[in-house]
């Protein structure tokens, strides 16, 4: 029997216990996975389902990889932790090769993208205490997400979020995405930096122009401010280049990195230019940050999706996503299909009923995202194969029908 049966592994059984003894952050469906390989789940009834949502682009090569799982059995059996306050080979070598890769000077290790952006602001905000009297303000965009500690969600442009455990903290002035007028009006003697996601993905996937990039860049540097780029989402290859900046030519002085840099482990980063990098000991740590076995993954993650070939595999499937959706919003007439890379959105247009399409899609053994009731948004595995894309297409053509 193969890994890609429709029959459930022998080790497949259906789960025990009660998810009561959960906190409820979320709605959930009853199904309960148990075994997932590429592109594909199985839930403890032995049903399978072609997964495009990878965990929210976390699983940047699908779902337990071998050359992630090889890495966790061969780490776990030599060195797992010995904490941050010592060096580890693991992280030395680590550290040379997502910073070289990035054409960054410096990388601190986190756990997860909320808490690398928390690391970004204290950064920007110690910066700016040393090099501009004190200013502390960080110019965000309007339904712009950086994840969900005080701080983040103060900086996160989330409808909703305004009233949530109040009182927030201060200092994040917001703007209209792909506004430049806007950024340059609300720059002032308080402001420090202004950060952004190259691609709003929460939002439901809505690029940042190229030449509101490029002139975020210029902006920042006529007023000697930070540009902090929040590729969580975007980076490790999802747009089609290691680094969504790449599209664009500009660099940041500070970038934040997660969900696919650890390919479904938790690992993320905050990367910083040499000029920028003011933390003193003690302004920053963690006691799992920067673990040996978490560098250990990460550096084959970012060796396997480096290379050349794989780049261009993205950005071949990445084409044919595009074009077989484009299709689908013909013949169902639908809106425009937006994003880059294999991250990806379908507007529905007229429809709001995205979260019922998305509970359809389900049924029939797809995975996908309603991130917003007129839009799907669409995550699948880096190496994607044309089959799959294929597959997902069929089912999403039968469910829109």
């Amino acid at each position: 029997m193969t890994m890609t049966s429709e029959h459930p592994h022998p080790s497949d059984s259906p789960a025990s216990g009660d998810a009561d003894a959960l906190m409820s952050i979320t709605t959930r469906p009853e199904v309960v996975f148990t075994r997932g390989e590429g592109s594909w789940l199985w839930d403890s009834d032995g049903k399978r389902y072609l997964d495009f949502i990878q965990g929210w682009a976390v699983n940047c090569l699908g779902h337990c990889p071998a050359v992630v799982t090889r890495a966790l059995a061969e780490q776990s059996t030599r060195l797992v932790n010995c904490s941050p306050a010592f060096y580890s080979d693991p992280l030395i070598r680590y550290a040379q090769a997502i910073t070289s890769a990035s054409g960054m000077d410096r990388v601190f290790l986190a756990n997860s993208g909320g808490e690398a952006n928390e690391g970004a602001i204290k950064l920007a905000r110690k910066w700016g205490a040393a090099h501009r009297n004190g200013a502390y303000e960080i110019i965000t965009t309007e339904h712009g997400f950086h994840g969900r500690t005080l701080a983040t969600m103060s900086a996160s442009g989330k409808p909703g979020w305004e009233a949530l455990f109040e009182p927030k903290v201060p200092g994040f002035p917001k703007v209209p995405l792909n506004d430049l007028a806007a950024v340059e009006a609300a720059i002032n003697e308080r402001t420090v930096a202004i950060m952004l996601e190259p691609i709003q993905g929460e939002s439901g996937v809505w690029p940042a122009s190229d030449d509101y990039l490029a002139g975020l860049r210029a902006l920042a540097d006529a007023h000697g401010l930070l540009l902090i780029l929040d590729e969580i989402q975007t980076g490790i290859g999802r747009t089609g280049k290691l680094f969504c900046f790449e599209h664009t030519g500009i660099q940041p002085d500070i970038m934040t990195l997660g969900k696919g840099l650890g390919a479904g482990t938790p690992l993320a980063a905050l990367l910083a230019r040499e000029a920028v990098c003011c933390f003193e000991p003690g302004d920053q740590g963690g006691t799992f940050n920067g673990s040996a076995l978490m560098a250990a993954v990460g550096l084959v993650v970012l060796q396997e999706v480096s290379a050349p070939a794989f780049l261009a595999r993205v950005n071949q499937a990445s084409g044919e996503l595009w074009q077989g959706l484009e299709v689908l919003s013909e013949r169902h007439q639908l809106g425009a299909v937006r994003g880059k890379g294999l991250l990806l959105a379908l507007d529905l247009g007229e429809r709001d009923d995205a979260g019922a399409v998305a509970a359809s899609a389900l049924e029939q053994g797809l995975l996908l995202n309603a991130p917003r009731p007129d839009s799907l948004r669409l995550m699948p595995a880096l190496n994607v194969s044309s089959a799959e894309i294929e597959q997902m297409l069929a089912i999403l053509d039968r469910v829109l029908a």
